[in-house]
C-alpha cells in the first residue's frame, strides 16, 4: 500500500493592519495628483515615503526626487515629504520662489505644533528619536536652541540638565511603542516639570502595525516584515516581533527572500511597514505559496478607517467614485 501521509501544513499568519497608513497614502496621492493636474516634472524633496519601490514608481510618471530644495529650479513646483520639514526648509523654498505643495504628514505636523507651544512656553524639548532621521530632523529644527534628541535610556539618564528643568516629552511618530514607554519612565523619573503632550506622538498605525506582529510572533517560527531598510517603522517591526521571541527578517522585495531561512519553518508571520505598498505583499505571499505556504490565517489587531484630506488645491483634481 502506498504512502498516504500528507507533508505537514503549512501556514501563513498574516498580521492586519499592515502596509499603508492613512499619511503614506495621502502622501503619495498628492505626488500622483500633482503630477496629474500640473504636470511633470514635479519635484520632492527626499522620498516622498520611505519606500524604493513607491519612488521608483512615481519616478517613472515624472516625479524628481532631490536631497534639498536648493534642487529644484527656482519657481518650480515642490513637494514636501511626508516626514515634514524645518522652519528653515520652509524659508529657503520661499526665499526661492518655490510653488510648494505640503505632504507632511497630519500626525507628524502635530509634534511640529507641540515643538513650537513648548518652545514658547520656554521649556527645554527632550525629542525621543534617531538623529539622522528626517522626520527627527525637520521637528528639531522648531526649536534648535533648545531641543535635545534622546535616542536610547542612556541619553535620558545622562542629560546634562537640572531636576527642576522646565522641559516637554516629543516622540518621532514612528518608534516602538515598548522602548518609547522605557524612555519615557527615565525622563519622568529625572525631571519634576515634565510636560507631557495629552496624546501620544507614536502613531496609531505604529502602534496597529506592532500590536498586530505581537500577535502572531507567538504562532511563527519565521516573521516576515515587508518593507524598505529605511524605513523606521518597518525596522521597529521586525525588532517587536524579535523581542517577542520570533525569528524576524526585514524583506525589502521578494528579491531579499534566503532559503536557509525556511529550514524547518512550518508557520511564517507576514506583515508590511506603512509604507509598504500591498503588491509586494502580494508577491511576497505568491512566493509562499509556491514554497508550501497556502494555508493563510488572518490575524486582525485593529480596524483602521482614518483618512486625510489632501490639500484644497488638489481635492477637486480626484476622479469621481
Amino acid at each position: 500500500m502506498p504512502n498516504s501521509t500528507a507533508p505537514p501544513a503549512r501556514t501563513v499568519l498574516l498580521a492586519e493592519p499592515r502596509g499603508f497608513c492613512a499619511g503614506v497614502r495621502r502622501a503619495i496621492s498628492i505626488v500622483e495628483q500633482a503630477l496629474e493636474q500640473y504636470g511633470p516634472p514635479v519635484y520632492v524633496r527626499k522620498q516622498i515615503v520611505h519606500n524604493h519601490h513607491v519612488v521608483a514608481d512615481l519616478q517613472s510618471r515624472g516625479a524628481v526626487f532631490v536631497e534639498s530644495e536648493d534642487e529644484v529650479p527656482e519657481g518650480a513646483l515642490c513637494v514636501f515629504s511626508a516626514h515634514g520639514v524645518s522652519p528653515a526648509v520652509r524659508e529657503n523654498a520661499a526665499r526661492r520662489g518655490l510653488d510648494v505643495i505640503d505632504a507632511t504628514c497630519p500626525l507628524v505636523a502635530k509634534v511640529h505644533q507641540e515643538a513650537r507651544r513648548y518652545a514658547r512656553d520656554g521649556r527645554t524639548l527632550l525629542l525621543v528619536g534617531h538623529n539622522d532621521h528626517e522626520e527627527v530632523e525637520g521637528t528639531y529644527g522648531e526649536a534648535p536652541d533648545r531641543t535635545l534628541v534622546v535616542e536610547t535610556v542612556e541619553d535620558a539618564l545622562g542629560l546634562a540638565l537640572a531636576t527642576d528643568t522646565p522641559t516637554a516629552l516629543l516622540t518621532q511618530t514612528t518608534l516602538s511603542l515598548d522602548d518609547t514607554q522605557e524612555i519615557t519612565a527615565a525622563l519622568r523619573g529625572r525631571f519634576q516639570n515634565l510636560a507631557v503632550p495629552a496624546t501620544s506622538d507614536i502613531c496609531y498605525a505604529s502602534e496597529n502595525r506592532q500590536q498586530a506582529v505581537k500577535s502572531i510572533a507567538d504562532r511563527a517560527d519565521l516573521v516576515l516584515v515587508v518593507g524598505s531598510t529605511n524605513s523606521s517603522n518597518s525596522v521597529r517591526m521586525v525588532e517587536v516581533a524579535e523581542a517577542a521571541g520570533a525569528r524576524a527578517r526585514l524583506v525589502p522585495d521578494v528579491d531579499h527572500l534566503e532559503n536557509a531561512w525556511f529550514d524547518g519553518v512550518a508557520t511564517v508571520g507576514v506583515s508590511a511597514g506603512a509604507s509598504a505598498p500591498e503588491e509586494l505583499i502580494d508577491a511576497l505571499l505568491s512566493l509562499l505559496a509556491e514554497r508550501g505556504f497556502t494555508s493563510i490565517e488572518v490575524e486582525r489587531a485593529a480596524v483602521e478607517t482614518l483618512e486625510f484630506a489632501l490639500p484644497a488645491r488638489l481635492a477637486g483634481s480626484r476622479d469621481p467614485d
